[in-house]
């Protein structure tokens, strides 16, 4: 078997290298011998009684095996005892005397069985299978063995293949697979030798030839070949991909193919790359067909072709799913022969994630409408935009947005230029307006940022530093000369930094654990802006508590604050409250612009008691009437504004109150509080079985629980992940058991941020439904793993904090 292999090898390749032989040709030669190689194995092996068949995938299944290729099989009986194990594993053990047999695309991979049945195979496509065993599915063939056996699991492999319904989510699985795929590889770029994998290459033309066929296969039985260039020619007549795009695609195809079977007919080398020494490459070049000429080396003519390829395959690439959309859209009388039909429109829209064909085409049509330099460069760059958009949580409102930030002859323009100018610009706008419509209105009020977009942080920093926020949001308090106009340039400072870290958050610019401190920066530089206009006449403070005071703001955070001032008199105390007042006035934008919300209910007494209390005032509150829970609350309290001296004192005069430890009733009021919390503070309508603030082992749960320990064992810090690392370091926490509560902590405060994101408004629990995808794909996971996530994590961190009130009671 193995000798006729090698002279059968030789002949196919001898016919190939003289020119006898088309490139089609060759390849199937090549399968042909491989699946007569197969065939072989299995009579060899005994294997034909028990009824196994081996299919072909990849290219051995689609006839366009190369020289090198692995040949990937599946194997399937009609049992799948021992007996039928054993008699596989002979097959495989025989035939891969002869080539690189691949037994991978099984069903679990090298952790499942060899062989199945098809009633296995059957169960596992209808429970199991993830979006890309579909795909390979589309070049299964049986090649070997059982002809009924391997005709039956054909059959059922198509009606599973063709009579499921390809969701957006399947393509975004396939499109995430390959762009992970390349980026693994991040040392192949345009023009690069790699051949097979590397931009422009082979895997591109294949993928976007079977993307095309998962979507519109459903419905056209035309489309169900297994062979790349019988595909191509398939969806160049059914109108799919234009007739100019299919004709370049398939010639490239041919051209990359002969360079990789070049360099691979040296000693059977599994290669996909030209080579990079000179004699190597020189004589690749001969062998596809360049020679030397008077003024140019073949070599050269040879790398010229190469990069010239690339480049064409990766642009006809990157708009193929979307162009003839667009010519589709374009077109005003009855459909074209040859061109896309409104249901075949419909379906692709529906594959990419545009779930309203009527509101893209309109859409696409005023993006694109006109006829100056800023609607062609728009028509240009829509199939791009498109892809880009269709990557997105909301590809709808993702180009519902782009037409709006584009309303308009000088909007367009300068939208049109920004993206000429810079096409990381575009991409990224594009992630943001389809992930966040609260992004996207906040981008339509300040367009000067949007050009901003494509600039690749210097760093990784989450926020600019803090002078040049206070100094930013001091100037423009000072250049407006009302109080409504400075209240309103107060919030539009606020809204551009918060729309900057949210936007560097959407596109992982940043870490999570680093946007509540650059949103609490944000906070400080606008309150120590807002003093300044309410002007105190006595040393005066701001103090933060809860998420503010923590350094942990998220997007929907309120500013807890208190007030304090140094002063012992009844006109001290009048300008305090004065002061005070002011200050939340201005803040709370009450009869106008909104800077921030601000809750005042931490202070002593609560809504009973004065907004500012004075340094001695605090002492004796808390010397005589401070229950727990006031205490608990100002285990997170910072000076964030005024007079440092007084914000110094403050804490000074707090600590022998705070830290004093906790009695016995101390610990059954807070538990007492905690249940009643738990009870009765969840929103109707909200679910408490996924509430991200105040379900079990959630953020609420987790803080609770870390201010717990350090008024227990007197432990100031702020911040909840920085105070469970210390109680870890002390001793006070197990490592495993900081380390649950800091990821639920960090999993919740992620999720509820992005969440407000994607959603606009603050809603506490994860979503269903079609929100919950939403949600999913901006966290780039899916729902039901987001929520088994939230589970998981949860029920670890609610073991702790149930362990940790246990030993406090």
């Amino acid at each position: 078997l193995v000798a006729w292999k090698r002279h059968e090898l030789l002949r196919i390749a001898a016919l190939d290298l003289v020119g006898a032989r088309p490139f089609e040709v060759t390849v199937a030669a090549l399968s042909d011998l491989a699946s007569d190689v197969l065939d072989g194995a299995v009579t060899l092996a005994g294997a034909g009684p028990h009824g196994l068949a081996v299919i072909g995938m990849g290219k051995l299944g689609g006839r366009e095996l190369n020289y090198a290729s692995d040949v990937d099989v599946m194997l399937v009986g009609s049992d799948g005892g021992d007996a039928s194990q054993r008699a596989a594993r002979h097959v495989v053990d025989l035939a891969r005397r002869c080539f690189r047999v691949d037994v991978g695309l099984r069903p679990e991979g090298r952790d499942g069985p060899l062989v199945r049945t098809v009633d296995g195979f059957v169960a596992h496509w209808e429970r199991w299978a993830a979006p890309w065993e579909f795909q390979a599915l589309l070049k299964a063939r049986p090649v070997a063995g059982d002809g009924e056996v391997g005709e039956r699991f054909a059959a059922a492999a198509s009606d599973h293949l063709w009579g499921r319904s390809f969701t957006a989510d399947d393509l975004r699985s396939l499109r995430s697979l390959k762009a992970r795929s390349e980026a693994a590889g991040g040392r192949w770029s345009a023009g690069s030798r790699e051949v097979k994998r590397g931009p422009g290459g082979i895997r591109d033309i294949e993928f976007s030839v079977q993307l095309l066929q998962l979507v519109h296969g459903p419905a056209d039985p035309e489309l169900r070949v297994r062979g790349t260039l019988p595909a191509l020619r398939a969806l160049a007549t059914g109108g799919y991909v234009s007739e100019g795009d299919a004709s370049w695609l398939a010639s490239s195809y041919r051209f990359l193919r002969r360079v990789e079977h070049a360099a691979q007919l040296v000693e059977e080398q599994q290669v996909h790359a030209v080579p990079a020494d000179e004699a190597s490459r020189r004589r690749l070049a001969r062998v596809v067909g360049f020679r030397d000429g008077p003024r140019r080396r073949a070599v050269d003519d040879l790398d010229t072709e190469l990069a010239a390829c690339q480049a064409t395959v990766r642009t006809i690439h990157e708009r193929l799913y979307f162009r003839p959309l667009l010519e589709a859209f374009s077109s005003s009388s009855a459909v074209r022969t040859g061109a896309l039909t409104p249901e075949a429109a419909a379906a692709r829209l529906a594959a990419f994630g545009f779930s309203d064909a009527v509101r893209t085409r309109q859409a696409v049509t005023e993006l694109t409408r006109g006829v100056g330099r800023s609607s062609r460069l728009m028509t240009q760059l829509l199939p791009l935009l498109l892809d880009w958009l269709s990557t997105t949580p909301d590809p709808d409102a993702g180009l519902l947005g782009l037409r709006e930030l584009a309303s308009g002859p000088t909007r367009s323009t300068a939208l049109a230029t920004a993206f000429r100018d810079s096409p990381e610009t575009a991409r990224r706008l594009c992630v943001v307006l389809g992930t966040s419509r609260r992004l996207g209105g906040l981008l339509a009020r300040n367009p000067d940022l949007i050009s901003s977009l494509g600039a690749v942080p210097a760093h990784r920093g989450p926020t600019r530093p803090a002078a040049q926020l206070a100094a930013t949001a001091q100037a423009a308090v000072d250049l407006r000369a009302t109080p409504t106009e400075r209240r309103r340039a107060l919030a539009r400072f606020t809204d551009r930094e918060g729309l900057r870290i949210a936007v560097d958050d959407v596109l992982d610019l940043i870490e999570a654990d680093e946007v509540g401190p650059a949103l609490a920066a944000v906070a400080e530089a606008a309150v120590a802006a807002a003093l300044v206009e309410a002007k105190p006449r006595l040393p005066f403070a701001i103090i933060a508590l809860g998420r503010f005071g923590g350094g942990e703001l998220s997007y929907a955070s309120d500013l807890d604050l208190v007030f304090v001032y140094d002063g012992s008199t009844a006109a001290d105390h009048r300008e305090g409250e004065r002061a005070a007042t002011a200050l939340h006035r201005f803040l709370a934008g009450e009869g106008g612009e909104r800077v921030y919300d601000v809750d005042l209910d931490l202070r002593p007494e609560g809504r009973q008691g004065p907004i500012a209390r004075s340094l001695d005032g605090y002492d004796a509150y808390f010397a005589r009437w401070a229950r727990p829970w006031e205490r608990q609350a100002m285990v997170r309290a910072r000076p964030v504004g005024g007079d440092p001296g007084v914000g110094r004192r403050f804490l000074a005069t707090l600590a022998p109150h705070l830290w004093r430890g906790l009695t016995a009733e101390d610990h059954r009021e807070l538990r007492r509080i905690k249940a009643r919390v738990e009870s009765e503070r969840i929103p109707a309508g909200e679910d408490p079985a996924f509430h991200l603030k105040l379900g079990p082992g959630a953020l609420a749960d987790v803080e609770f629980c870390a201010q717990l320990l350090q008024l227990t064992h007197g432990l100031a810090e702020t911040h909840t992940l920085a105070a469970l690392d210390r109680l870890a370091a002390a001793g006070h926490l197990a490592p495993e058991e900081a380390a649950a509560l800091a990821a639920a902590h960090r999993f919740c405060e992620r999720t509820r941020n992005r969440w407000f994101l994607v959603r606009g408004a603050r809603v506490e629990s994860l979503p269903s439904g079609e929100d919950l995808t939403r949600l999913a794909r901006s966290l780039q996971t899916s729902g039901p793993a987001l929520r088994d996530d939230y589970r998981r994590l949860t029920r670890r961190a609610r073991r702790v904090v149930s362990k940790v009130f246990a030993k406090a009671g």
